[in-house]
């Protein structure tokens, strides 16, 4: 394709916000062309747990973090790694973070996370339902569980903020959680129940997504590599592909992780670090949980499906490591070990890693550029891309429409990163 490439508004990124971007467009009767250098929806919105967690409002950096994460430095499966090594931007970016590893910005960050949560929960329902998105969605609530006394008692804030946020939580001792989910061994000590999370499977969320995209006349192009960009002024006038050239009215970046390489090129600086998670799936145990789990000591997520079940999470920050590591998978399946039952399914169908788009400061960039006229970032939502997928639809599209927003996007904005 060369000049022929032309759209109404193009996205650059085929995972689950690009997706959910072009569908709320074409909802508002935007034309839309979506680019993605591989399958659609075959990153990191793939093997992820698949968690609809407004409950996860609370930001990665809080006191305590930074030093937790040297101790663990050289320990090649602990739930937090940074991969010692040279290597100037991620040190730059821990820097910011730890300036922000302090009780009154892990409130304020909390807030602001919390509102688009929120939204993007109930914004999240209502797409579903109304495209049909067969995805084995369910409202029953995640829950955080402990093992260790201390641990759990040490988390006593953890309701008090998210009660501050207007977010359901409920405490419970450790019979209570057995009781809640008879998967969960007698090591259990107590948790927390979140009743407004929610989960799904993501490679089937982004399949339907990328169905109902077709459906409505958008055009999805897999296995096209960007190689340039052609700018004019403030205003950017072609990207260069290996399939040619494609021009857009408006023209949104939604390359979750490799979004900071591409940037660079139309001279955008973002603080995004790849934060590396991974995931085992499995055909479905006897004994799986029905509720959604995080076992907080070992930061390890659980969820099942009628279709399977998934062991994942994990935080390495170790830059664009291609390597499958069987330390951390193997640390998946002893976190497992220590909480249920019955900690793994008969067979294993896949073993996987993804990189996140981190921000140090853990809110997504939504908006447009301050540099680059037509251009709209929708990117850095760390851990929570597939729960954040919907309120990024949402506002991006009222963004380029010029709509009022259904939300303020004023902390979330290019701006505060020169972008």
């Amino acid at each position: 394709m060369s000049e022929s490439g032309k759209s109404d508004v193009l996205i650059l990124g085929g995972g689950v916000i690009g997706l959910a971007c072009a569908l709320y467009l074409l909802r508002a009767g935007r034309g839309v062309v979506v680019l993605e250098q591989g399958r659609a929806g075959g990153a990191c919105s793939h093997g992820n747990c698949g968690t609809i967690t407004p409950s996860h409002a609370m930001p990665l950096a809080m006191p305590g973090v930074i030093a937790q994460a040297l101790r663990w430095m050289w320990r090649a499966d602990a739930p937090l790694r940074i991969a010692p090594r040279l290597d100037v931007g991620l040190w730059l970016w821990l820097l910011r973070f730890a300036r922000l590893c302090n009780w009154r910005d892990f409130a304020r960050i909390t807030a602001i996370k919390a509102k688009l949560l929120r939204l993007s929960r109930e914004a999240l329902e209502a797409l579903i339902r109304d495209e049909r998105l067969n995805c084995e969605f369910e409202t029953i609530g995640t829950m955080n569980v402990y093992r260790d006394a201390r641990a759990f008692a040490a988390s006593d804030w953890l309701p008090r903020a998210l009660a501050d946020c207007g977010l359901p939580v409920e405490t419970l001792d450790g019979a209570a959680c057995r009781s809640r989910e008879p998967a969960l061994n007698e090591n259990v000590v107590g948790g927390y129940f979140h009743p407004f999370d929610a989960h799904l499977r993501p490679d089937r969320y982004v399949a339907e997504l990328a169905r109902a995209v077709r459906a409505r006349g958008g055009e999805v192009y897999e296995s096209t590599r960007l190689q340039g960009f052609d700018r004019q002024g403030d205003r950017l006038a072609g990207v260069v592909t290996d399939r040619g050239r494609f021009t857009g009215r408006d023209v949104v970046l939604a390359l979750g992780a490799w979004t900071p390489q591409v940037a660079r090129q139309l001279e955008l600086r973002l603080p995004i670090q790849p934060g590396k998670g991974y995931s085992i799936t499995y055909t479905r145990p006897a004994l799986a949980p029905r509720i959604p789990l995080t076992l907080k000591e070992r930061a390890v997520c659980v969820t099942a499906w009628d279709s399977g079940y998934r062991l994942g999470s994990t935080m390495e920050f170790a830059g664009y490591d291609a390597r499958l590591n069987r330390t951390r998978l193997d640390a998946l399946r002893r976190g497992a070990a220590e909480y249920l039952r019955e900690p793994e399914g008969p067979r294993v169908v896949e073993e996987w890693y993804g990189w996140r788009p981190m921000t140090h400061d853990d809110l997504p960039i939504l908006g447009r550029s301050t540099r680059v006229q037509n251009l709209l970032l929708a990117t850095g939502h760390g851990m929570l891309g597939v729960t954040l997928s919907a309120a990024t639809g949402l506002l991006i599209s009222e963004l380029v429409l010029g709509r009022s927003p259904s939300l303020d996007p004023a902390p979330y904005l290019p701006s505060r990163f020169g972008g």
